[in-house]
């Protein structure tokens, strides 16, 4: 059975939200995903993230994956619903 993955610090910055997390996610390359088809052609742990986020939340442009971060991109500001 794998650990929990916890939120540890949530950082809003223009129109990008960066997650860290207490686990590393990835190895010591991030992954970059730009659409929810994008993710859907990789069969990765990052991959099927990417692909449950844009699920998630309309809008992303841009999902990035890297170790204990996540940072996620859409167009336009993030509202406080969002965030949560």
């Amino acid at each position: 059975m794998g650990q929990r993955i916890e939120i540890d610090v949530v950082t809003v910055i223009d129109s990008s939200i960066i997650i860290d997390t207490n686990r590393s996610l990835t190895g010591t390359d991030g992954e970059a995903f730009m659409s929810a088809e994008d993710a859907a052609s990789a069969d990765t742990f990052p991959a099927k993230l990417a692909a449950d986020l844009y699920e998630a939340e309309p809008g992303l442009t841009r999902v990035y994956v890297d170790q204990n971060a996540v940072v996620l991109t859409k167009d336009g500001s993030w509202d406080d619903g969002a965030v949560t």
